[in-house]
């Protein structure tokens, strides 16, 4: 049997490989700190707990849905997201997937076919590269530089634009740097997608945990013509903490979203309806406490960036939301280094080469993972470190 070749092109999951080495520890599991994945540290909230049980057990969520997610969740995330940028936005212009991987592949699809380009900031998330090679599109990688925290330029952008490209991608905060791009920037990237011709396919996963009176990440939907070159992906995942439940979303303009619908109708036929269900009370009820998360984990950024002042040689290049990129001390490249401190030091941070950096001199920290007294332990952990 012979395999699609893009498929055999496409990189192997990286995070399963990584959570191997921290196996080899001999400390206590609960000694671990585990800082891999972007995984909640903490759990939903008990009445959305309660929700899901309840919202399970019906035969309504037993039986298909819309394509485009139930109307009620749709109208709850239109209404909230225009309470968030303060311009109406419509259900009709929303729709609802099974998580924000699949609306990224789902919005890849749309906008480009095999033997086209999108661009991605470098580093990237590694699931956006592996699903355009596996779509045959080229990942045109836009290099974000640490002298500049990792915040891509739009004049760099511009140079890679050919008749290939046929979109650009921004991840704010970012993932894996962490970095948070300033709204002139996002809306100069948008007005450079507008003079292009092309769409900017805007993930904003980790806008729910923005820092203290940041505001809105970007004013692009008061541009009454957003919809001809902007599409918007965001996760349920992290702000309910529920990323078992793979519930995502995507705005596009109703003429999009007639066309993306034969997308959703071949790849999902309808999101799991149970989640969806449950998250349409909660999306308003649960407001104050999603705040309370938000300044949980700006404190574990806080505590995270005192930790790192105590850990010899080793540097914040960029921090935000639920991320950190940090330049390692040594010689040795970043990967090497990481998997010798899962098997001696119970620390698992990802090296920057699963993220398309080949510099070796980099690491993604997902401190949000951890609590604030697991951080605070990590300078006795890595002080002393050798190779």
């Amino acid at each position: 049997m012979q395999l699609n070749a893009n498929l055999i092109d496409t990189g192997t999951p990286p995070i399963p490989e990584a959570q191997g080495w921290l196996a080899h520890w001999p400390g206590a599991p609960a000694d671990r700190i585990d800082l891999s994945q972007a995984v909640p540290g903490y759990p939903p909230h008990e009445t959305l707990l309660q929700a899901l049980a309840n919202a399970a057990g019906t035969r309504a969520a037993a039986s298909y849905g819309s394509i485009y997610g139930d109307a009620p969740l749709r109208e709850a995330y239109a209404a909230h997201l225009s309470q968030v940028y303060g311009t109406p936005l419509k259900p009709s212009e929303t729709m609802i997937t099974s998580g924000c991987n699949q609306a990224f592949i789902i919005a890849a699809m749309a906008l480009a076919k095999a033997g086209d380009a999108i661009i991605v900031p470098a580093p990237w998330y590694f699931n956006h590269e592996m699903a355009l090679t596996m779509l045959g599109i080229e990942t045109r990688a836009l290099p974000c530089h640490a002298e500049n925290g990792f915040v891509p330029r739009v004049a760099d952008a511009e140079k890679l634009i050919d008749a290939k490209v046929k979109a650009l991608v921004l991840v704010t905060p970012n993932n894996p740097t962490g970095a948070i791009y300033p709204p002139d920037v996002i809306e100069a990237f948008y007005a450079l997608c507008a003079r292009k011709n092309i769409a900017l396919i805007l993930d904003e996963t980790y806008r729910d945990f923005l820092p203290d009176n940041a505001g809105p990440a970007h004013s692009l939907f008061a541009d009454t013509s957003w919809g001809d070159h902007l599409v918007s992906l965001y996760s349920f995942s992290k702000s309910y903490c529920i990323p078992g439940h793979r519930i995502g979303a995507i705005i596009a303009s109703e003429p999009n979203a007639r066309e993306i619908g034969k997308i959703l109708d071949a790849l999902q036929i309808c999101p799991q309806r149970a989640a969806q269900m449950a998250l349409v009370p909660a999306i308003p009820g649960l407001a104050a406490w999603r705040e309370d998360n938000r300044r949980e984990i700006n404190a574990r950024a806080a505590a995270f960036r005192k930790a790192m002042t105590q850990c010899d040689g080793w540097q914040i290049a960029s921090v935000g939301a639920y991320f950190s990129y940090v330049r390692h001390p040594y010689t040795a490249d970043a990967r090497l280094v990481a998997e010798k401190l899962a098997r001696e030091r119970g620390i698992l941070v990802l090296p920057g080469v699963y993220f398309g950096d080949t510099s070796g001199q980099f690491m993604r920290v997902a401190f949000a993972n951890a609590d604030q007294n697991k951080l605070a332990a990590l300078p006795e952990r890595l002080n002393g470190f050798m190779l």
